[in-house]
């Protein structure tokens, strides 16, 4: 897997923290500097950490899996994008609270990088070395979340949708591509 692949995978991961990001920012419910670093800190460590933990549990069933690992890997972020693309066509609620605090921080922070678990698995049944990747979905999560504050704050909420679409369309790409790769050259 090249860097330019390694990119695009963090830029779909980035999306839900990133249009999480955005509605705070068009909120209003979390402004300042602090609260700008609470958010893109947590939300890009987060996403750095949940890829290792499933790239661990991943790499230990890889062997038997060879076989199949294009397929899984292709239903994994098939099924990630397919759920970020429906969520971006649902209405969501928005939270009365300030989002960059608390249990609500938390929250938001693991819902935000669960798929990155997911991503990890299928890093791992690929044979995929994990840190280098990980490093840079948890620094493109921080950079985006952080973006995606300060432009929710001028443009509003309303392409927070939008951008989980992308992020959604684009994992579903990658995923294709992965499967078509295998399949066309044998591996």
């Amino acid at each position: 897997m090249d860097l330019i692949e390694i990119i695009g995978i963090a830029v779909g991961l980035a999306m839900d923290a990133c249009a999480v990001s955005l509605a705070a920012g068009a909120s209003g419910r979390s402004p300042g500097k602090r609260a700008a670093f609470r958010l893109s800190f947590h939300f890009g460590l987060f996403q750095f950490f949940m890829p290792v933990i499933g790239w661990y549990g991943g790499s230990l069933m890889a062997g038997p899996m060879q076989a199949v690992d294009h397929w899984i890997a292709f239903a994994l972020l098939a099924f990630i994008g397919g759920r970020m693309i429906w969520s971006g066509f649902r209405a969501g609620d928005p939270s009365p609270t300030d989002p960059s605090r608390g249990t609500t921080l938390l929250m938001l922070s693991v819902a935000t990088s669960i798929d990155a678990l997911a991503v990890g698995f299928s890093l791992a049944l690929l044979q995929v070395e994990i840190w280098q990747p990980s490093a840079i979905i948890g620094l493109v999560t921080a950079a985006l979340s952080l973006a995606g504050l300060r432009l929710g704050a001028l443009l509003g909420a309303r392409f927070g949708k939008r951008m989980e679409l992308a992020g959604g369309v684009l994992l579903v790409f990658i995923g294709a591509r992965i499967l078509v790769e295998h399949l066309v050259n044998g591996t």
